[in-house]
């Protein structure tokens, strides 16, 4: 197969779109992370994993291998820790510079704001905020030092204007995030690299979205809030990221891309109505647990 299409059969990208490109993404063990990574290789890159869970890493790494016949590489790294970050950085860039850095790794609690720890709040904007700016930081020096063109491509989310009710510290994280593209964009753009982010609404992965709703009944109240009457797919967000990281979008710097059907123009805020929806049983069940990761 030399092209990648669309569920319709129509063509979307020629296979070696992304042919020569070394990309790391964070939190590329699951999710849209995961999407994203299989996509990448299809289209011929070299990719690189990082995250927390060993295991989790070296079994997607097996199966992305094995699916695409690409090469990958998988990096334990908690994003959290600058050092972590800055010694995985230095042993990618022994093989090569990076071409394309992918913030995707993220944590989230659904919450009553007041029942949060202060443990909680910084555990998400460690992930979030903290973790993309070391990642950014430590590819981004590399590249000027060198004068290098490469591409970040940061996932956001499309609460990060309106702010969304119970998920204050991924609103607060993931509104930094969005600050950093921007002013990035524009301080380093005219050497060459750029600030993109994409703002998916709700995508259900194993890792993320669908966790947070507690009730399946709540699934087809979140649909129906979206003007296109369905959910997003991973291929779609996979898609849309290889356009943003490839040569054909090189005009594009400094914007963040909604892939939401349109919810987001109905009415602001995710989580918002969750408040009226969930009973104090519900709540209960969604508050943290100690030691629990903030994803």
């Amino acid at each position: 197969m030399n092209t990648i299409k669309t569920p319709d059969g129509a063509l979307m990208f020629q296979k070696n779109l992304l042919q020569n490109k070394r990309i790391l993404i964070t939190g590329g063990g699951t999710g849209l992370g995961k999407a994203a990574a299989q996509r990448f290789l299809e289209l011929g890159a070299t990719v690189y994993i990082c995250g927390r869970r060993h295991e989790v890493l070296a079994a997607t790494e097996a199966e992305l291998r094995d699916a695409t016949g690409g090469t990958i590489h998988s990096r334990p790294c908690d994003v959290r820790d600058a050092t972590q970050v800055e010694e995985m950085i230095e042993t990618i860039w022994k093989d090569g510079p990076l071409d394309v850095l992918m913030n995707n790794a993220a944590g989230n609690f659904l919450a009553r704001t007041e029942e949060l720890s202060l443990r909680a709040f910084e555990s998400v904007l460690g992930i979030v905020l903290m973790g993309t700016l070391h990642t950014t930081l430590a590819c981004g020096r590399r590249w000027l030092k060198s004068g290098q063109s490469a591409v970040v491509l940061n996932i956001t989310t499309t609460y990060t204007d309106s702010g969304s009710a119970y998920v204050v510290p991924s609103a607060v994280a993931k509104s930094g995030v969005q600050a950093l593209t921007r002013s990035l964009a524009v301080e380093w753009g005219n050497r060459g690299i750029r600030m993109n982010a994409i703002a998916p609404g709700p995508v259900p992965t194993e890792g993320a979205f669908s966790r947070l709703l507690p009730r399946p009944e709540l699934e087809d109240l979140a649909k129906k809030r979206i003007p296109l009457g369905r959910f997003g797919t991973a291929e779609e967000f996979a898609n849309l990221a290889a356009f943003l990281v490839s040569d054909g979008s090189s005009y594009i710097n400094g914007d963040t891309i909604t892939m939401d059907g349109g919810e987001w123009l109905q009415g602001a805020g995710e989580f918002t109505a969750l408040g009226r929806m969930l009973s104090e049983k519900e709540w209960e069940m969604m508050k943290p647990k100690k030691g629990s990761p903030a994803k």
